[in-house]
């Protein structure tokens, strides 16, 4: 590679973490890694290196700045308004991510079918797959209209003309990691790619009123690929998980500057594409009259949606010098911190088994609310005896093994009843809760829930 001194109009950007230097270096300073520094253009810079500003502004006080109410307009997906916090805001930058296969571009395509309905003008540009691939997916999932444009394309400018041109009401990007900047040497997908292309489409968003969605590839940890200011230039980050080998499929919002971060949406994927599930509890749980040993039943509240999903656990003798710790869906540092609890507060001796928790249906759980469930189905596995049928537990659990109280405590108590659920475990100290065809249990500690259920 040649060691060319850089002019005033480039610099150069570590590729591997997005460390800036004026010159060129063989190491980076910030990372360590090796012949990792890119060139990349600059425009507006004047002789001294400052960037120039067209138009000059001035700070003006907090008092004096309008507020504006951004108009939404519904996708006509109700799962995918309720996650986007009731439709879109015209002008926002949307990011959604999910593993390869999950179904990313089939709900972009639907989302884009149901806003053609709508009169929206769209434009999808597919920088992965032809148009022949995109057009058999959309005979497939029923899309066609004459309001939605496809564009086969990765090069940024001839993007930005044609966004120009057309002038949509709604673009679709799929995906930022192939979509290339002529101006900068750097690989398509690389840290320096990325983010200059995402801050187009920022400014194309804002100054034409745009909305824009964004595919984003993930890494194997099933974070974002590419630099973390991704994250923090767009609008919106949005998350579809699931196990591809199983039908359900959860729409997660982690960042919303137009709405909360805590709805959820749940669709169920079959020949058709995705299908909202109108009643997603049913989905989550099995028969409620059959006992089954180390099955529990758990209610979690996702925003303002509650949603009982159970636990199945197996504790078995361990062949191994150090046994197996295995969760799906459950966090494995709060599994750790429920058996030590156990250990020490009810005396089972659960150090030389294997123990498995699984969360059904493919849902990944982080409220601390589902932590007694889990417990008391560890228990009926190492006890093998089952819970009793028709009945839901809800409460953290904390390290003196007491049960303490979660919110939205009758949200979870509602959905139980209606679902037609017959006991609740709860904490002592909740308030009292007006329910009708539901007996409450209050325990005050683990011990009290274990007394009760298994004896």
């Amino acid at each position: 590679m040649s060691r060319s001194k850089s002019s005033k109009r480039t610099k150069f950007v570590c590729n591997n973490c997005g460390y800036e230097s004026p010159k060129w270096l063989g190491k980076c300073p910030n990372c360590g890694a090796w012949n990792s520094f890119v060139e990349v253009r600059l425009t507006d810079i004047d002789d001294r290196g400052w960037l120039v500003k067209k138009d000059k502004t001035s700070p003006v006080t907090l008092g004096k700045i309008l507020a504006v109410k951004r108009e939404r307009f519904p996708t006509g997906i109700d799962e995918v308004d309720r996650v986007l916090g009731g439709g879109i805001v015209p002008g926002s930058l949307i990011l959604i991510g999910g593993d390869p296969g999950i179904g990313k571009s089939t709900l972009l395509l639907q989302i884009a079918g149901r806003l053609s309905e709508r009169d929206k003008k769209i434009l999808y540009v597919t920088a992965e797959e032809s148009l022949e691939q995109v057009a058999e997916r959309s005979r497939r999932l029923g899309v066609s209209n004459d309001n939605i444009y496809v564009l086969a394309e990765s090069d940024m400018k001839e993007i930005i003309n044609n966004i120009e041109d057309l002038d949509p009401d709604v673009v679709f990007v799929d995906s930022i990691q192939t979509v290339y900047h002529p101006e900068l040497t750097s690989a398509p997908g690389s840290v320096s790619q990325v983010r200059e292309c995402a801050a187009e489409f920022m400014r194309l968003a804002k100054s034409k009123n745009i909305a824009t969605f964004l595919v984003g590839h993930v890494t194997k940890d099933g974070s974002l690929a590419g630099p973390r200011t991704l994250e923090h230039m767009v609008d919106s980050v949005i998350y579809l998980e699931g196990e591809r080998q199983m039908g359900l499929r959860i729409l997660r919002s982690v960042k919303n500057r137009y709405g909360s971060t805590n709805e959820i949406g749940v669709f169920e994927m079959n020949e058709n594409g995705l299908v909202e599930v109108l009643n997603p509890s049913s989905h989550f749980i099995g028969s409620l009259d059959e006992k089954q040993i180390g099955v529990a039943v758990i209610s979690l509240l996702e925003g303002m949606r509650p949603l009982l999903v159970e636990v199945q656990a197996l504790v078995a003798p361990s062949t191994f010098s150090v046994p197996q710790r295995n969760t799906t869906g459950f966090d494995s540092r709060r599994l750790s911190m429920i058996l030590a609890v156990l250990e020490i507060i009810t005396g089972y001796s659960l150090r030389n088994s294997d123990i498995f928790v699984n969360i059904t249906g493919g849902l990944k759980i982080s409220e601390s609310g589902g932590d007694l469930g889990v417990a008391m189905a560890i228990v009926s596995s190492f006890r093998r005896i089952p819970l009793p049928p028709r009945a839901i537990f809800i409460g953290e659990l904390g390290l003196g093994g007491e049960i303490r109280r979660v919110n939205g405590i009758q949200k979870r108590l509602g959905e139980a009843e209606r679902l037609g659920f017959k006991t609740a475990y709860i904490p002592y100290t909740t308030e009292k809760v007006p329910v009708d065809k539901l007996k409450v249990v209050k325990v005050k500690n683990i011990e009290e829930a274990i007394q009760s259920c298994v004896g």
